[in-house]
């Protein structure tokens, strides 16, 4: 039977994104990208979704040293910033809890033979759905935070981040997510899109 090839691959294709992403551990906002570096607010360099907003360096970046003093980011700024995480992650927690309470609904109907074509498609479009919800979320944080910033500050977290970028891509220091090859590994929690 052809259907059933085709029905694996249109799932497949709606259901990538999802294994596509590592999840963080938990107390830290879901959020596709890469892991942080909290004691530090380090870069990462995760590899995780692309296709989400990104608006800078993933992780808690305002408490990066080496940001705070580029910026000239203010303790009120960074309060703020903290506050705009704080309040998203209850919210981030439950819509993430929605896309895989969607997903897991379609595995009994993958399961059944053979499959209902029009069950399999609309429970499709419900993960598609929650995935939608679960971004518009995440965007609306990063842009909250990306208000913070003053244009000035925003121009250079712009640059630092074409900076690094390029760094890794020529395999300078920042090819292992901005820390040197004998610097330690990050050890904090992860998650977190940031702000390129």
């Amino acid at each position: 039977m052809r259907l059933k090839p085709v029905l694996l691959i249109v799932l497949f294709a709606a259901l990538s994104g999802s294994f596509l992403t590592a999840q963080p551990p938990s107390g830290s906002p879901p959020q596709p990208g890469g892991g942080i570096d909290r004691d530090r607010g380090g870069w990462s360099g995760g590899g995780g979704m692309r296709g989400g907003l990104r608006i800078g360096p993933p992780g808690i970046w305002w408490h990066n040293p080496d940001l705070i003093q580029k910026l000239t980011l203010t303790p009120d700024q960074q309060k703020k910033m903290d506050d705009i995480l704080q309040e998203s992650k209850l919210q981030l927690i439950d819509l993430r809890a929605n896309v895989e309470k969607q997903e897991v609904l379609m595995e009994p109907m993958l399961a059944v033979n053979p499959p209902d074509t029009n069950k399999i498609l609309a429970q499709i479009d419900h993960t598609a759905q929650a995935r939608a919800e679960l971004e518009k979320a995440n965007a609306k944080m990063l842009l909250g935070i990306r208000n913070v910033l003053t244009p000035d500050q925003w121009t250079k977290l712009q640059a630092e981040g074409r900076d690094r970028r390029r760094m890794r891509m020529q395999g300078g220091p920042g090819d292992r997510g901005g820390r040197s090859p004998d610097s330690q590994p990050a050890t904090g929690p992860g998650g977190g899109e940031g702000m390129e």
